[in-house]
Order: structure tokens, then sequence, then C-alpha cells
């Protein structure tokens, strides 16, 4: 019975992937559709053979590895090889296909036309030029906004009701645009007013070299591949673009545009420092603390303990938003006291220096308590003759804390410290919530701020301005997993050699 039940559990699972890849292929997405049905096929292989039983373990990890992991990061690193951006969304096919679909008002006269109930529906009159002819659609629900051809025909002779008021026609102004009306001598109508239908014609021709010839002119439209977008003989870039393959273009913008370098290693260099910095700060007082806690003498040690440690119980994003109301130029708390102590109010959001400064100060809050509570954990394991031994030689606190404590917990630290380096070095939450970037530069063609890091740096570069360069966001993040992976594995060496030596 077990047996068959795992049987229709499985059968289930692989019909319902099966569905989700078709629902995935629909949508266009074919890379990730044949990833899925790979998936599953192994799903189905490692679930229904007694040799693969010990894989069963590992497949849901490996596959989320596969999902999450691997497939975006290739995919990311692809696009920082294209031109994708918000001028250039589109694929070839599709750029082709709208210009192909451009219309333009010819020059003939319009129809006026009348919107007319009819049951649920509407009708549709028009009154040709010569205001002899009567043209009828047929009834239309005007419900979807779907392109739809209609037939009319000459009856000027069908019972209608009112026409419509002009609001009427406004509430179903997005349906009757989407309208193609074609009159019996095969001329296309599109709504060219809210109350006129006009003869329309087409822009653009496809000519069999692939090429656009433009019908009013007789110009020749060629598809620049290099620059992702039809060109006009003067040189004219039509939208909308389409993607492209531009090679290593964008990673060498990062390093050659001096408008896209300047602040590129401005900001890597801050990176860096802040990671670096955050790393040192949190670490030494995290051990400081955890020095002071583990003091013999030291009463009511569980108090200070459990305070101390309140800072990693509040959930970091609320934290954040606090510091930023205190940090606030003219109602913060920490001006209001500063001004009442020195007279000064510091402007924390303003100036590049006091930004940064108070990006440390807020991620040392956030950070020390788990640093703290690490270096208490290891002290406990360091013998305690070594401290009765330096006792004995007349050693004192500084020399203890120097000579043994030290010594004995930097080299365990030492993976996490790498751990939390990498941490900081995509801090995204931190910067966005608390300063987003700014100060900006004042100097620079992209959304760029001397208090963004790299990983910020490149979702503005993504997501904000009117620019949205994906690809060369995308080479940016690619360089960031790089220089990430560079560090992990640094950190993996390190944790070798420490195992090594226990």
């Amino acid at each position: 019975m077990k047996q068959w039940l795992g049987k229709a559990a499985l059968g289930t699972t692989l019909a319902a992937g099966l569905y989700l890849v078709f629902i995935i292929y629909h949508a266009g997405q074919n890379w990730l559709a044949m990833l899925f049905l790979a998936l599953l096929a192994l799903l189905g292989l490692v679930y229904s053979s007694e040799k693969l039983y010990a894989w069963r373990y590992l497949f849901p990890g490996l596959a989320a590895v596969l999902v999450f992991v691997i497939f975006p990061l290739i995919y990311t690193i692809s696009i920082g090889f294209t031109n994708y951006s918000s001028k250039n969304l589109l694929s070839f096919e599709r750029a082709t296909a709208v210009l192909l679909d451009e219309t333009t008002r010819t020059e003939a006269s319009g129809y006026p036309f009348t919107l007319h109930a009819d049951g649920q529906e509407f009708r549709l009159r028009l009154l040709a030029a010569d205001g002899q002819q009567v043209l009828l659609s047929p009834p239309l629900a005007l419900r979807k906004k779907q392109a739809l051809r209609v037939e009319l025909q000459a009856n000027g002779k069908h019972a209608l009701g009112e026409a419509l008021p002009l609001k009427e026609v406004i509430a179903h102004q997005a349906a009757l645009k989407q309208l193609s009306l074609v009159l019996p001598d095969k001329i296309e109508l599109k709504m060219t007013g809210l109350r006129e239908f006009g003869p329309i014609a087409k822009v653009y021709q496809q000519l069999p070299d692939g090429n656009l010839k433009k019908l009013a002119t007789g110009e020749i439209i060629k598809a620049d591949f290099a620059s992702g977008f039809y060109v006009t003989p003067d040189g004219e870039k039509l939208a909308p673009g389409f993607k492209t393959h531009v090679g290593f273009a964008n990673f060498k913008r990062i390093f050659e545009d001096k408008a896209i370098s300047g602040p590129f290693l401005g900001i890597f260099v801050w990176t860096v420092a802040f990671s670096a910095l955050t790393v040192f700060t949190t670490v030494s007082l995290g051990m400081m603390l955890a020095v002071l806690l583990n003091w013999d003498a030291l009463k009511f040690r569980g108090v200070y303990q459990t305070l101390l440690f309140l800072a990693y119980a509040v959930p970091g994003f609320i934290s954040i938003l606090v510091f930023k109301g205190l940090f606030n130029n003219n109602y913060g708390e920490i001006n209001m006291i500063l001004n009442f102590l020195f007279g000064v109010k510091p402007a924390w959001f303003s100036d590049t220096a006091l930004a940064r400064t108070m990006l440390l100060i807020v991620n040392t809050w956030l950070g020390y308590p788990y640093m703290m509570v690490l270096c208490m954990g290891l002290i406990k394991s360091i013998p305690s003759d070594l401290y009765e031994a330096s006792a004995l030689a007349g050693a004192g606190p500084l020399t203890n804390f120097f000579k043994i404590t030290m010594p004995l917990i930097i080299k365990p630290l030492m993976p996490l410290m790498l751990a939390c380096f990498a941490f900081n070095f995509n801090n995204y939450v931190l910067v966005s919530l608390l300063t987003g970037g700014r100060p900006d530069y004042l100097d620079t063609v992209l959304p760029a701020g001397s208090t963004d890091l790299l990983v910020s740096y490149t979702v503005r570069i993504a997501f904000e301005d009117s620019g949205q360069q994906f690809g060369l966001a995308a080479a940016i993040s690619t360089l960031i997993f790089i220089l990430v992976a560079a560090i992990s594995l640094l950190n993996m060496r390190l944790t070798k050699m420490n195992r090594s030596t226990i």
C-alpha cells in the first residue's frame, strides 16, 4: 500500500510539473521550460530507480541550487553581453513586427460615427464623406481590449436607438481603439478621434532581403545589429530597438567610459572600505564586550548580556528606519543632543563623510551582537590554566588579552570575518533604507551616490532613471559575483587550514 501511495504521489507530481512546464513554455520562456523539463526527467529517474536511492535525499537541494542560483547566475551573465535596456527590450522579430504594424492616417477624409446600444451590445454607425452612404457594424460587446477586425455593411435602414452621449464613447474608448473597421471596398479604418474613424495605411513594407521600405518616401530602412535599431539612410534610429549581442562592450564601458569608470572606481573603493571597516568595528566591539562579560567579578552578567543582545533581536530593517529618524538633520534626537551640548547640527544625509560615518555607525550597531556571541563562546573554550599561569607570572588584563585571548580566538574567527566581509559587500538593504545611496555625484550621466555600494549602484542603473541599462547592470553584477566568489574561495581555503591545525 505504501509503495502504491509513493508511486501515485510521484505520478501526481510529474503531471503537475508537466502542466507547469507547459505554462512556462506558453509564456515564451523556452530556456526555463527546458530546465524544468530536464529536472522533471531527473526527478522521475531518481525517485523510481532503486540504484539511485541515495540521491533522493540530495535531489531537492541540488534542484533548488540549479533553479535559484545557477540558472539566474547564467542568465545574468548572458545579459551582460547584450544591449538589453529600456530602449532595446524586444527581440529582433518582435521589433520588426511592431514597425510593420505601424500605420498612419491617409489624406482621405474621415467617417463620422455614432455609438448605439443594441441590447447588451453596441453598434457603430458611420456616415460616408458624401453624407449619402451609411455603414453599420455588427453587434459588438466592447468588453475585451483586444485587436478586432470588423466588416462594415452598407445598411441605412436598420432601426437604431438614440446615439449614446460622449461620456459613453469615452468609457469604451480603449475597446474602440482596438477595432479595425473594414469597408466594403476593403479599406481599413481606425479610430482617429472621439467622433471619427479614418482610413489608414501601412508605414513600412518588408522587402525580400529583410530590410524595410518606407512606403511614403521609398527609403530603405536597414537593421543595425551593432546598435540594435533599424536605421534610416540619414542615420536616424527607429524605435523600438531590439536586443543584440554586443560582446564585451558593457565591460569595456565600465573601465573606459569616464562617465561610468569615475563613479564605479570610487564606489568600488568605498565598497571595499565599508566592508573592511564594518568587519573591524563589529569584531572589535563584539570582542571587547565579550571579554568584559567573561570577567568573573562582573555582577548581573545575565542582565548585561540580555540588554546587549537586544540590538540583534530587533529586525534589521526596523532598526535602520529608527536610526534614519534619529539622524534626521532637523528634528532627529541625535542632532538635538549635539546642538544642546556643542551647538552643532551635522548634515548627516547631505555631507559625504558624515553620511558614510552614519552608515558605519548603524551597521556596527546591527552587527556587533553576532560577533559578541561568537567571541563569548570562543573565550569560554580557552583553558583557564593559561590565565592562572599568566597571573602567577604577574601579567595584567591587557597582556592576557593581547597574548592569550586574541591570538586564540582570532584564527577561528577569520572565516566568519571573511563571510561578514562578503555579506557587507552586498549590503543593499542598509544603503537602500538609510541613505538611498545619496548624496549623489553631480557630474555623472548615470545615477550614482557617494554612499552607494556596488550592488545598490547596479540596482540604480538597472531600475532608476530613464536609461534602465540592464545589460550594463548585469555586467557590473558579474564583476561583483567574481569578487564575492574569490572571497568565498579564500574563506574555504582558510577553513581547511584551520581544520588541518586542529
